[in-house]
C-alpha cells in the first residue's frame, strides 16, 4: 500500500527535514506541499492525501483553520507538527490525535508513522472524525485560532524535571543553541526545545526583535549601538550586556530604535 502524503509547513526548511527523512519510507509518497493555510486547503480538497503532516502556528491561516475550513469530516489522518505549549499537547494526547514537536526527531516520526499505517490498515477513519471533533472542542478559542502573530500570556519552560512559567514581559532576550534557544530573563536563563523563528513570531507583538541570525532582544532594553572601525555595531543592553548586530538586521534595528524615540 502506498500512502500519499502532503507536507503543510510555512518554514521552507522544515517541510525539507520532514521530506528527506519521509522519502527513506519505501511506502511513503509526497504528492505534493504547502507553504501556508489556504494553499493546504486547496490541496487536501483537490488531491485527496491519505495523511496531511500539518503545522498549527502558521501565520493567518493556521492549522485549526485549515480542519475547519475543510472540514472534519473531509480530513484525511492529521500529524499536527507543533511548537505548542504543554496545554495543547496534553488536549493531542486525551484526544489520541498524533503531534511531533518540532524539531522532529527521528525516532518520534517513526512512531508515528506506525501509528499512521495501522490506523490506514483498520480503515478506521470514523474514530479519527470523532478525535478531530473532540480536540476542536475541546479548546477555546483563543487555543484554537492562535498563532506566532499573537503573544501567549506564559511560555512553558521543561527543563530537569520541572515547569518554570515566563511571560513576554520576563524575556530580555534569546539566543539560539543548536535545536534549543536560551531564554534569558530578569532572573535566570532557561534552555528550551524551540527554534528561534517560531519564539520570533510568538514575541514580534511584544517588543521583541532579531538583531542576528541567532538573537533575538527586547527593544525596550537597548541602551546603545557601539560600532568599530569596520562598521560592525553591538546593541549595548540597560544591563550592559552586548550583542552582536549582524549587518543584514542593522538598518531595520535603527529604524526600530528610531521609532520607539
Amino acid at each position: 500500500m502506498t500512502i500519499k502524503v502532503l507536507l503543510v509547513d510555512d518554514e521552507p526548511l522544515a517541510r525539507e527535514g520532514i521530506r528527506l527523512r519521509l522519502e527513506q519510507e519505501a511506502d511513503i509518497k509526497i504528492i505534493s506541499e504547502s507553504g501556508g493555510g489556504s494553499e493546504a486547503i486547496r490541496s487536501i480538497l483537490s488531491d485527496k492525501p491519505d495523511v496531511v503532516f500539518l503545522d498549527i502556528n502558521m501565520p493567518k491561516v493556521n492549522g485549526f483553520d485549515v480542519i475547519r475550513a475543510v472540514g472534519v469530516e473531509n480530513m484525511p489522518l492529521v500529524v499536527f507538527l507543533t511548537a505548542y505549549d504543554q496545554y495543547a499537547i496534553e488536549a493531542f494526547e486525551v484526544n489520541a490525535v498524533d503531534y511531533i514537536l518540532k524539531p522532529l526527531s527521528r525516532e518520534r516520526l517513526e512512531q508515528s508513522l506506525a501509528r499512521i499505517r495501522e490506523q490506514l490498515n483498520s480503515n478506521n477513519i470514523g474514530k479519527h472524525v470523532a478525535q478531530l471533533q473532540s480536540l476542536l472542542g475541546g479548546m477555546s478559542d483563543t487555543e484554537r485560532t492562535s498563532s506566532p502573530g499573537k503573544p501567549s500570556e506564559r511560555i512553558q519552560i521543561r527543563s530537569h524535571g520541572r515547569v518554570v512559567f515566563v511571560t513576554p514581559d520576563d524575556i530580555r532576550w534569546i539566543e539560539a543553541d543548536g535545536d534549543y534557544i536560551n531564554i534569558h530573563t530578569t532572573t535566570a536563563s532557561h534552555l528550551m526545545r524551540e527554534s528561534l523563528r517560531n519564539m520570533e513570531q510568538r514575541l514580534q507583538d511584544s517588543g521583541f526583535q532579531r538583531i542576528h541570525r541567532s538573537t533575538l532582544i527586547r527593544l525596550s532594553l537597548v541602551r546603545e549601538l557601539l560600532t568599530n572601525d569596520a562598521g560592525d555595531y553591538t546593541a549595548v543592553l540597560d544591563d550592559n550586556t552586548q550583542l552582536k548586530v549582524s549587518r543584514s538586521y542593522r538598518e531595520q534595528l535603527i529604524s526600530s530604535l528610531t521609532e520607539q524615540n
